[in-house]
């Protein structure tokens, strides 16, 4: 398939899928990885992911642990969408005669496909943390927490302290994904919606420059021959091992990302004022180790997210869609 000129409603559709998948999966452990990182030295409530998923499930119930999914799951489709559809654009323009490409044009190709995913990626990931961090910082304050799926109570101070909203109300108030957006898009605009890009451009271009040249480079080992596809099992294998390395690799560009786009604070945690306050404030108070929390966590999502993504777009499911049940204009 590799070899066949794909159509982009198909790569979207590919990428959509695998996105809707593999967070469904994994989702649970990208929340603990959330609050795993956003603990402060001296104000652990989580001693290992395992540790937070239980406490998680105890407190909060079942679909306590898909906090924030709905997010992910609206926005998944595009942002894994363009991703891997960038990628592959970029691929082809770059290769010159159907040659095969250098690794420094491949990671050229992962650059472009990294900044082109932030456009979905930063204010997905900006709502998705306001809504898995709830419960860690309800437990810090040893405060019960009623949650739907999709929704979160949250105390007054920290709302108002989060959103500089006004006065602090007097009773907690649900408060879901949308309600935060709209608030950031009247307080802040459309900036509201994108703190921490930089962090995100951080950590997400460096991993697209490691995981599709690595993943080029592993798929193409289980090829049986030169113009042959690898069978499905050897790209969701390389899918995983190149996203878990990808993962942990970039993992402190992530633990500066998910601090600075946490809006609600727990007792004595600190602001930060840019990217290089942040690192230097962790640096200084929590060491290196304080980059390296959640790693684990996000190699356990990454791995098995990108494997499903792969066997999805190189199976072609969104070509035997597009063949069989869509309209002739979208297949065109």
């Amino acid at each position: 398939m590799s070899q066949q000129q794909i159509s982009l409603p198909a790569k979207l559709i590919n990428g959509g899928i695998a996105g809707i998948v593999g967070v469904t999966c994994v989702f649970p452990i990208d929340l603990a990885k959330t609050r795993l990182q956003n603990q402060r030295s001296g104000q652990q409530v989580y001693k290992s992911m395992m540790d937070c998923l239980v406490k998680t499930l105890r407190s909060e119930g079942y679909f306590g642990m898909y906090r924030g999914a709905a997010v992910n799951l609206t926005l998944v489709t595009p942002e894994k969408a363009i991703k891997l559809a960038a990628n592959d654009f970029f691929r082809h323009h770059l290769s010159k005669d159907g040659k095969g490409l250098t690794v420094f044009k491949e990671m050229l190709a992962g650059c472009g496909a990294g900044m082109c995913q932030v456009i979905i990626t930063t204010p997905m990931e900006m709502l998705k943390i306001q809504l898995q961090d709830a419960g860690r910082l309800a437990a810090q304050q040893k405060k019960p927490v009623m949650m739907s799926p999709t929704k979160l109570v949250v105390s007054n101070t920290v709302l108002s302290r989060s959103y500089n909203s006004g006065p602090a109300v007097s009773a907690a108030r649900a408060v879901s994904a949308t309600q935060i957006a709209k608030e950031l898009l009247q307080t802040q605009g459309i900036p509201g919606l994108y703190r921490g890009l930089g962090a995100t451009l951080m950590r997400d271009v460096p991993f697209s420059m490691v995981y599709f040249p690595l993943f080029a480079n592993l798929n193409r080992l289980g090829k049986p021959g030169p113009d042959q596809s690898s069978p499905f099992y050897w790209a969701f294998l390389s899918g995983c091992v190149a996203g878990s390395t990808a993962a942990v690799a970039v993992n402190p560009c992530d633990v500066v990302k998910t601090r600075m786009q946490s809006l609600n604070k727990g007792p004595s945690e600190e602001s930060y004022n840019g990217v290089m306050d942040c690192v230097s404030k962790i640096m200084r108070k929590e060491g290196p180790t304080g980059f390296l929390k959640g790693a684990g966590c996000r190699a356990l999502v990454i791995a098995p997210l990108f494997g499903i993504a792969q066997v999805m777009y190189f199976v072609g499911v969104g070509e035997y869609i597009l063949d069989n049940f869509s309209p002739s204009f979208l297949s065109a």
